[in-house]
């Protein structure tokens, strides 16, 4: 029987996290996160974010607890000032928007110069996951990293690509986090 909460995610047509068999999602902390929607349209109150809220119903999922959220534009030293500052507060930042080719789209590159160690796994797998439902999934320069004891993650901005991308990587988040912080737990799962 699917729960409450599952079973609003499939009314809303978003994609449930799919695990091989056998696998639990039993993680040893508590993850924070502060979700990042950067638009210029949705700075200045001309756009609905919805990809924002997308990635915090997911997030919720898994038991993160998210402590911020904020709407900013497609600036480069803005974009990379908010990740430095989310990155010391909290064990996950996730990015929505601006992962394009268009000349405003520079979230990848804000957060290549913030983080310092690139996790390149994560970008491929949200794209390869992308190129099910199109092949414009091949565009997004989604990227993901770590800085001081935080993982940083970029999510196009579209709402199905949000739900899409989140739903590929969501269950090695966690684990993603208790490695980056140290803890001891097994990865041969």
């Amino acid at each position: 029987m699917r729960s409450e909460r599952k079973e609003r995610q499939h009314r809303q047509g978003i994609p449930l996290p799919t695990l091989p068999a056998g696998t639990r999602m039993s993680y040893s902390m508590a993850v924070t996160a502060a979700v990042l929607t950067i638009s210029d349209k949705g700075a200045v109150g001309q756009r609905v974010d919805e990809g924002g809220p997308a990635v915090c119903e997911l997030l919720r999922g898994i038991g993160a607890e998210i402590l911020f959220t904020e709407i900013i534009p497609d600036e480069k030293e803005q974009i990379k000032a908010r990740l430095i500052a989310m990155s010391e507060k909290v064990d996950l930042v996730i990015t929505t928007g601006g992962t394009g080719l268009s000349p405003r789209d520079v979230t990848p590159d804000a957060t290549l110069e913030v983080i310092e160690r690139e996790v390149p796994g994560i970008g491929e797998t949200m794209r390869a996951e992308g190129l099910k439902a199109t092949r414009r999934s091949m565009l997004s320069r989604a990227t993901a990293g770590t800085r001081g004891s935080a993982l940083i993650v970029n999510l196009p901005g579209s709402v199905k690509a949000v739900r899409e991308g989140l739903a590929a990587i969501l269950d090695i988040l966690p684990h993603a986090i208790e490695k980056i912080k140290g803890l001891t737990s097994d990865c041969a799962r």
